[in-house]
This record gives structure tokens, C-alpha cells and sequence, in this order.
């Protein structure tokens, strides 16, 4: 058998790539922040902690917290014209500032 090619960070080395200021240890308090259901977030994926991180192509998409499952979030996003269901972990997911 060939073994397959690629995986959840194939081609991605400059989309998961933090700015230099930004490196070093992962923001502890960003680690345990916690949103309620209807919060507004945007996607912005913390490259140094890989587990319950979601694919390339949804990198900087916003979207709604739909529920809690675990210590992760439940976020409801629009690919296209569906709507697809992600389990993020909360160090991935950046609170959207709404104005108004």
C-alpha cells in the first residue's frame, strides 16, 4: 500500500505562522477564557497548540458559539451556503467586537 500524503497541517506553514511578537509561551488566560451561547468569534488558530485546531480553510472565518461540549466550544460557521458545526478549543477562537 502507499502511505497517503498529507494531513490537518499540509501546506500550511505561513497561514499558522505567528507574528514574531507573538511567540513564546501560549497566553494562559486565553487558554481558559470562556464565551456564552451567542457570543460572535472569529477563528484565529494558535499554531503551538494543535489539538481540537480546525482545517487551513477555515482560518479568520467568523461565527456563533452554538453550545459547550467538554472544554471545547461548539461554533456554527457558513461555508458557502451551509452552515457547518466546528469543536474548537477556546485558545483558537477570538472574541468578535460587535459596535452598536
Amino acid at each position: 500500500m502507499v502511505r497517503r500524503t498529507g494531513g490537518m497541517r499540509r501546506k500550511s506553514r505561513h497561514k499558522f505562522e505567528k507574528h514574531y511578537k507573538r511567540r513564546g509561551k501560549i497566553s494562559v488566560s486565553r487558554f481558559f477564557q470562556s464565551f456564552v451561547v451567542g457570543d460572535h468569534v472569529t477563528l484565529l488558530a494558535e499554531p503551538a497548540y494543535q489539538k481540537s485546531m480546525y482545517k487551513g480553510r477555515f482560518h479568520g472565518k467568523s461565527g456563533e458559539i452554538s453550545g459547550k461540549q467538554g472544554g471545547c466550544y461548539k461554533v456554527t460557521i457558513k461555508d458557502g451556503k451551509t452552515s457547518k458545526v466546528l469543536l474548537l478549543h477556546p485558545i483558537h477562537i477570538q472574541k468578535l467586537v460587535t459596535y452598536g
